[in-house]
């Protein structure tokens, strides 16, 4: 194990001891200015990959999603959120939880972001694509159709007369079986306070195991 991934490992073990996602919640919220808590169902969504295939949310069970929504000719904080969850994605991928975490970047100006255009979005950043999904809507989606979910999301992308649009920044947890469960506002929240909220959703922090109690050896070997 590299330095990186057990200083990480070594940062968040307190979440992972946390009885209950409140504890966690409860954690964060004392810590982290920028964090909500959420507790419903995700809006669903069915819309097209980079790579052309369709992905509904179902197809996303399973995986703890960081999610946010962007536009690619944004002149400012697009491409600084983006860059920002770049940042949690490398110190993620430097731990067990890669494979159980997927990164995804909606774009709410569709008719102007093709596949090919988030291919090239990606590359250019230098986004490592094996665990992010940057999605647009399908042939057959109108197109406010993004924009729509976004709003579902509990924010707004407008568009202006000058082709731009007026927007949040808010990135999206969701958990392994398709609820939202937190929102982080802004560019000014602390990385680390998302991986640690990622990290109590893929050790499923708060679903009952029975009376035993885990120590932090324990969760540290699950890791």
């Amino acid at each position: 194990m590299c330095v990186a991934a057990l200083a990480l490992i070594v940062t968040i073990a307190p979440a992972a001891r946390a009885h209950s996602l409140d504890e966690v919640d409860a954690m964060l919220g004392d810590k982290e200015k920028y964090f909500q808590a959420i507790d419903k169902p995700a809006p669903d969504f069915r819309l097209q990959a980079a790579d052309g295939r369709v992905v509904q949310l179902a197809d996303l069970r399973g995986k703890v999603l960081v999610l946010h929504f962007i536009y690619m000719s944004c002149p400012d904080v697009c491409p600084l959120h983006t860059e920002r969850l770049a940042d949690i994605q490398a110190m993620v991928n430097d731990t067990p939880m890669k494979d159980r975490v997927r990164f995804v970047t909606i774009t709410t100006d569709p008719s102007k972001d093709t596949p090919e255009m988030l291919r090239d979005y990606a590359a250019a950043r230098g986004i490592d694509t094996a665990n992010w999904l940057f999605l647009t809507t399908t042939p057959d989606q109108p197109e406010d159709t993004t924009r729509k979910l976004a709003e579902a999301f509990g924010h707004k992308f407008s568009k202006t007369d000058d082709g731009l649009q007026m927007h949040g920044i808010v990135t999206h947890a969701i958990d392994k079986g398709g609820r939202w469960k937190a929102n982080f506002h802004g560019l000014n929240f602390d990385p680390v306070n998302v991986v640690t909220f990622v990290n109590a959703l893929t050790n499923d922090v708060g679903v009952p195991h029975g009376h035993e109690k885990k120590s932090w050896r324990s969760w540290m070997w699950d890791w």
